[in-house]
This record gives C-alpha cells, structure tokens and sequence, in this order.
C-alpha cells in the first residue's frame, strides 16, 4: 500500500531532532527476521512467565487477576466509536486494556475464547470510519493495542482478519501520522511526542513483512524525534509534567525502548540520556507517606501500581525502587490493577525480579532540577506517622504547569494537612467554550481557579497573577536528618511585583515544618496573600490556625513581625465552568508591606503531638 511522503517539517526533525545525539538507522531485516510474536514478548518465553507464576504468590494473583478479567470483558460488546468533545481518547484506552489482557490470557493459556474474543474487539476496531486523528493520541492508544493484538496472535488469526487489521493499521494509524495536519508532535518536548511514537513503533512493528519501507521510516524517526521530550528528564530525572503525566509519558518511553530493544538487541543509546534511568526516584519519591502523591500540575492525588517501574528495577538492578510499588503488592485482591491498560507489562519487565528482596531507600531527601524542579522530604520511609513535605519551583509555562511556584504539600501522622487541588477535568472545561492549554500571561487557562496561584500553597502580591515568564530553580537544599530543606528564588514569578522574594522549606528536628519567605517590596505599597490548601478543619486563633482531621490536629503558627491578618477562603467555584471543591478552604493571611520595605514571613507548621510551646525556629534563609 503506498503511503503519504514525509513532510518537509518530519525531514528537518529528523536532522536536527536532539543536538549531539546522532542519527539513527534500523534494518528491516532484523524485524522480519523475527516472526510474529515480536514485539515485547517472543514466542515461548511465555514459559519464563510461568515459571515466575509457579514460584511467587504475587505473580501467580497478578495473573489470576488478568484471566478473571478476561473472562468478564468476554461478555462485554466491543469498544463502538463514541467520541466525548474531541477525544476518542477513551475508547483507545479500553480497546488497549482489553486487548492487551486479552492477548496475554490466549498466550498463556491457548485458550480460544480468549482469541476470538480479541479477534472480535480489533475487527470492530478496524471497521471504526477513523481513530481521531484531529486528536492524535487517540490513533497512538489505538494503534498499539491493536498492534499487540495482531502480532500475539497473529499465528492463530485468519488470513482475512489479519488483512483487515493490518490495513486499519496502516491506513488509520501510520497513515496519519506522515499527513502534517495532525503530526506536529514529533516536534514536542512532552507526553505527546513519547506516546505518539511508541504507537507508531508498535505499528511498524506489526506490519514490517508487508510494509518494509514504511515500518523502517516510523522506527528511524521515532530513534530520531523521541529524545526531544527523553532530554527533558536531564539533569536528574525529574519529570517536568508531574505525577500524573509522568505514569502517562515515561510509561509508554518504556513500551517504545522495550520493544525496540526486543527486536533489535539494543535501545540504540535512548535509555542512557542524562536523566532518564533516575527518573524511577523521582516517581518513587513523589509518592507521600499517606497514600496520596505530591499531585501538581494538572494530576490526580492517588496513585497505584506501575508497571513502568518494574521496568525501571529491571534495567538498574535497583530494588528499592519498588519500595512504593510493595506497598501496593501487600493485598489479597489485585482485581483493581485490571484497569491499568499496561498492566500484562509487569509479567514481562518484572517476572525475573526478587520481590521478596525490595528494601527501603537509604536516603529521605531527594531533589530534582530541570523545568519544573522539586525537592522531596521525608522523615522515615517505614513509620506511617512520617513528615513528609513536597516543594516544587519551576514554571507556569511547562506543559500541563500550574502557576504553582514555590507550593508545598506536607504530611504527619498519617493526614494530609497542606494540600494541592491537582487538575480539573478537561472536558468539563472545554464543553464550557474554555481554552485549556495556552501559555501566554493572558491565556484563559488562568482563568481556572484550580490552576492560578490563588488556589495553591504560594504567594499572591496584590491578587494578580504569577509570571508565566519566570522561573526558579532549587538554590539550596540539605538532607541532613536534624535539618532538611530547599531554599529557592522566585523572584521572577513576581516581576514588578515584588523586588525580590525568596521562600525556604524545611522538616526541623524530625518534627515540625517551616516555611520562610524572605521578601522585598517595590517602591509601591504591596499587599502579600500567603494561603495553604488543606482539606482539614479550621479555627482561627490570633495568629494561628488550629487544623483539625481524622482524629489528628496540627497548628498552623505565623512567627513574623508586621500587622498579619489570618483568613480563610471559600474554594467555592464562582464561574459556571471552575469544578466545585467540597471539604477544602485556603488558609492563611495578608500583610501589607510598604514601598520598600523588607519584610520576613515565617510559618511554623507544627503536628499535634508536638508541644508547640517547645518549638523555637529563628534562622535567616542565608543561614541555612
């Protein structure tokens, strides 16, 4: 089948797509060398599957979990095309989940039903008028699972169904992706680009025998545009999209390096990118000592299982990057995992690791540069009444950000007190005429109250918005046991607003939080707002705040000259499209500054079965 040239713009990218990363070709021969199944798994190292099923509780109840699933998707009908707004995101999803599942259940058992119920789902899938290209994720999702669907089964598929689905691949998935109008994220330094690439690869995979010229072109620009968003894991493997993004972005870098290293013997270099084999920690870390993460940006606040991460332990030899991942393993019933679509991924990257060898880390400190820089606290990783404090800088310009520079989220004995609202859902928002996604200081996405400074754990000077131009970074920071912090300059975010502003966070003596600004007026007069999200229960006592939640309390306690005035906020929605946010109000206070004046604000955050009278902390930022 003839398919649509490469753009000048696809061309260019492939010359000049990473500077110092050199390009990079691929032998069609070396894929069709391998005959179907090819991609992620060979044939017969089902077997090593079973061994790790036969020999461990816990990959025998994760398999389990897959077949009982599999058994219920088989009476479902198949995935129809239903789009919501301009995504048919969702629906690649499930056609993902279940195939996958469904394809790893026949491999590892042979059982028909299992077959011909993900015949069924990818010929209906085929018959689709279009996968959405106008979105392209939504062709990425779909063309991967019924990539994986075609080559797993490609041994038992009729000749007929192998045609049909080998042309949807190519005309609805590969096709699209060589037409400009929807390819401009193999220019994106973000999610789009991993995901995007990953299914294109899963693609050129499936169909390479009768597809050579085009299957060696999706693979070579792949190797060629996919370190655009890998180098923005340098230097330290902080993800600059957050949590959410990161299991959504880094999840499918690893589904696109697994399998190119499957067939080709090597990731041609990819996974040794400054950055990106440390990216485990910050993930691991970004989880908090309650089972809620560190959700900024546009996330959710819980996680789970990741398959990714055993992928991670594998390639590093590292176990105790699974330490989070343990806590999750340590229940009877695995049927929740069943809903992450990757999830037949953790039989492959972690049947050959020692579960019960997974330790704690050996540090509790762990900081991050790059575009959006974080330092992670924490005083145990075993004790459940553990502090833990989340500091971020950066700025609101990434993608997905938040005008969240310089916020914070802190725990102690098991609650969490200061809190982040994560994202709205973008359908709700766009359904309303809203434009999500812009970057510019007068995008409406600043607009959204969740996704302003005045809904987040920071600063607002005189009610007007951070700067989407600025940035800051982590100046500082110590991981000593009696002393841990970060310091940061945020400056920037508040050009012509304040003079300067520097803020600093720190867990003291293993029991109490500080969080210090250090700020300089213009030569206007200048009104400071310093709130906290929390979703615990306030009471305003002079100058501090008694919270209270889940049988557990903590003072919120201004150590600070000047006329403080304490608040709090209502986080009800005034706009017919902000999302409503029950049980959460903003706490804090206001303080006038005048022109010029240098002003010190510090907050003692101090848990309830600390004696605050006991509690003294007096310590410039330049001391720290």
């Amino acid at each position: 089948m003839k398919y649509i040239k490469l753009t000048l713009f696809s061309l260019l990218l492939l010359c000049f797509s990473v500077i110092g990363f050199s390009q990079q070709s691929v032998s069609v021969r070396t894929i069709t060398e391998k005959q179907h199944p090819r991609i992620l798994l060979l044939k017969g190292e089902e077997q090593q599957i079973q061994r790790a099923i036969e020999s461990n509780a816990v990959w025998k109840k994760m398999h389990e979990a897959i077949l009982k699933e599999c058994d219920r998707i088989i009476d479902l009908p198949p995935v129809e095309r239903i789009q919501i707004g301009r995504r048919l995101l969702d629906k690649s999803r499930e056609a993902l989940r279940r195939i996958f599942q469904l394809s790893y259940a026949y491999r590892m058992t042979g059982q028909e039903k299992y077959l011909a119920r993900c015949e069924k789902e990818m010929l209906a899938i085929a018959n689709f008028s279009d996968w959405n290209p106008s979105h392209f994720l939504d062709v990425a999702e779909m063309t991967m699972a019924v990539s994986i669907g075609y080559d797993w089964l490609y041994p038992k598929l009729s000749d007929e169904s192998r045609k049909i689905i080998r042309e949807a691949i190519v005309s609805k998935g590969l096709n699209q992706s060589l037409d400009p109008k929807y390819n401009s994220w193999l220019g994106a330094t973000h999610n789009w680009n991993q995901v995007c690439n990953a299914g294109m690869t899963y693609g050129a995979l499936a169909v390479a025998d009768e597809n050579p010229e085009l299957a060696k072109s999706m693979i070579e620009r792949a190797l060629n545009t996919i370190p655009l968003p890998m180098n923005e894991y340098q230097p330290d493997g902080a993800y600059p999209e957050g949590f959410g993004y990161w299991g959504y972005g880094t999840s499918f870098n690893v589904m696109f390096l697994s399998a190119i290293e499957k067939v080709f013997s090597t990731d041609f270099g990819l996974s040794k990118m400054p950055g990106f084999l440390q990216t485990a920690k910050f993930y691991e870390n970004m989880n908090a000592v309650s089972s809620l993460c560190f959700n900024w940006g546009d996330c959710g606040p819980r996680g789970d299982l990741s398959p990714a991460m055993y992928w991670f332990a594998q390639k590093t030899g590292d176990l105790s990057q699974l330490w989070i991942e343990k806590r999750y393993l340590q229940k009877d019933d695995y049927s929740s995992f069943v809903s992450d679509r990757l999830f037949p991924a953790v039989m492959i990257w972690g049947k050959d690791l020692s579960l019960d060898k997974i330790s704690a880390p050996k540090y509790t400190v762990w900081k991050g540069q790059g575009a959006n820089p974080v330092c992670l606290m924490r005083t145990s990783w075993t004790d459940p009444n553990a502090i833990y404090l989340g500091f971020k800088t950066g700025s609101p310009s990434v993608n997905h950000g938040h005008m969240d520079i310089g916020s914070f989220v802190m725990e102690s004995e098991g609650s969490r007190w200061a809190t982040d609202f994560g994202m709205q859902e973008y359908e709700s928002l766009e359904s309303k005429g809203i434009q999500v996604f812009g970057r510019t200081q007068d995008a409406q996405r600043w607009s959204i109250f969740r996704i302003n400074n005045r809904a987040h754990n920071t600063l607002t000077v005189n009610d007007q918005l951070q700067r989407v131009s600025g940035y800051a970074k982590i100046d500082q920071h110590s991981d000593k046991p009696d002393f841990m912090y970060a310091i940061s300059d945020i400056s920037s975010v508040y050009e012509s607003q304040l003079a300067s502003a520097r803020r600093g966070v720190a867990i003291v003596d293993q029991k109490f939080v500080v969080v210090r600004d250090e700020l300089a007026a213009t030569d206007q007069s200048t009104t400071v707002r310093w709130t906290m999200l929390t979703s615990a229960t306030p009471e305003i006592k002079e100058n501090s705040i008694i919270l209270t939640k889940e049988g557990h309390s903590m003072l919120l306690k201004v150590d600070s000259p000047g006329n403080i005035v304490m608040k709090t906020w209502s986080t009800e929605p005034t706009t017919d499209y902000d999302a409503p946010n029950p049980g959460k109000s903003l706490v804090g206070f206001e303080i006038l500054l005048l022109p010029n004046q240098k002003q010190t604000i510090q907050v003692l955050l101090i848990p309830g079965s600390v004696d605050p009278e006991k509690v003294k902390f007096a310590k410039a930022l330049g001391k720290w």
